[in-house]
């Protein structure tokens, strides 16, 4: 432990007291040039050792040689002292040793000073009937049991503050990366939510401008054969592209919230009168409760299925679709299967079934295809807990 500052003032004012007090002593005397001079000497080599000192010793060696020059200055301080008070520059002895070079040379300083100063008063019956000499010694006792209780006091502050600032300093670092990690947070919940936005976009406004596509493809094909079923064409493609516009806002309004509940029955429904006709049949199965499976898997299901028949509309050449979906008390399970032309297996997938498969990831879904020349076949399990 580094040596505290007030150490060094403490010491150097018990040497200026010292000094002051003998000298005033000694000029009620006869001068003594030398032996005043002596006791000034020893002093200030005291004092001087106090100052080189203060940034700590070099080296345990150069502090045990620091506590035998002082303790050689203190005793020839003491023996030159004329005033008495010289005896009290013993107490820094074990606290400067505390400090320097460690608190078992300091307790073993300390307990062989008193020992030292019971033997030599028990020792000499004239010193044991002297109060002044059991005064002395019960102040030296009370002074450097004083002084090592403030060493005491002193290495717990230190060690608290050092304690204090490495918990700052790791406070400091950890306050950093958690600004770092929320930066990147909201980095990743922009690029999540552009994502998701992505796959709306993909799923309900592509979907209807490919039903309006295939209306007006058959309202165009029926002009001169059916004008009526041109114009239920016609009728349709122009709600298609209302609800277009309707996932457009909605997409927009995104962070706006809706009380309104997704029913899947009544979806699936709709998709399914959308998209059937003459040359594209599509039958519905649903069984079981909606509540089963909560809303964000049902949303997850309903997406799935219009992906899956947009498709077979589109790319498989199927006549026939049928669309089964049962709602269990443990899964949520949505079976399509058509009777097209298939795909090749490894096929790459689109960008549709890309973001399908996300989707139910985040739902704790599955989804399982398998297709051949005879039709393909789109497997959709969503357990209870995307409730």
């Amino acid at each position: 432990m580094p040596r505290p500052h007030a150490l060094t003032w403490v010491a150097c004012f018990l040497y200026a007291s010292v000094l002051i007090a003998g000298l005033a002593v000694a000029s009620t005397a006869p001068v003594d040039p030398v032996r005043s001079s002596a006791f000034a000497s020893a002093l200030l080599v005291a004092g001087a050792l106090e100052i080189v000192e203060r940034r700590g010793p070099s080296s345990r060696v150069a502090a045990l040689a620091g506590l035998v020059v002082r303790a050689a200055a203190y005793t020839a301080v003491t023996a030159l002292d004329s005033s008495g008070n010289a005896k009290v520059l013993f107490v820094l002895l074990p606290l400067t040793a505390y400090f320097t070079v460690g608190h078992r040379v300091a307790y073993a300083l300390a307990g062989g000073g008193l020992l030292f100063a019971c033997v030599l008063v028990i020792g000499r019956p004239a010193l044991r009937a002297d109060p002044e000499a059991l005064s002395d010694l019960l102040m030296f006792a009370i002074g450097v049991v004083f002084a090592l209780a403030i060493a005491v006091i002193a290495e717990r502050e230190e060690t608290g503050r050092r304690r204090a600032e490495t918990l700052l300093t790791e406070l400091t670092d950890t306050h950093a990366r958690l600004r770092e990690y929320a930066d990147q947070a909201a980095t990743l919940a922009t690029v999540a939510e552009r994502s998701r936005l992505a796959r709306d976009i993909h799923d309900s406004v592509g979907h209807h401008l490919v039903v309006i596509a295939i209306q007006l493809e058959k309202s165009a094909a029926y002009r001169t054969v059916d004008t009526d079923t041109a114009d239920r064409a016609l009728a349709e493609g122009r709600r298609s592209a209302r609800l277009a516009l309707d996932e457009v806002r909605r997409a927009v309004g995104t962070l706006r919230a809706d009380d309104t509940r997704f029913m899947l029955a009544g979806a699936l429904q709709a998709l399914a009168a959308r998209l059937d006709d003459s040359g594209f049949g599509v039958t519905l199965d649903l069984t079981g409760t909606e509540d089963t499976v909560g809303e964000p898997g049902r949303l997850a299901l309903y997406l799935a299925a219009q992906e899956a028949l947009t498709n077979a509309r589109r790319h498989s050449g199927a006549t026939a679709v049928a669309v089964r979906v049962d709602l269990t008390p443990t899964t949520g399970v949505l079976d399509i299967a058509d009777n097209g032309t298939g795909f090749a297996p490894g096929a790459a997938e689109g960008q549709g079934l890309a973001g399908m498969r996300e989707r139910l990831e985040l739902v704790g879904g599955e989804v399982r295809i398998t297709s051949s020349t005879r039709g393909t076949r789109l497997l959709v399990t969503i357990p209870v807990v995307a409730r």
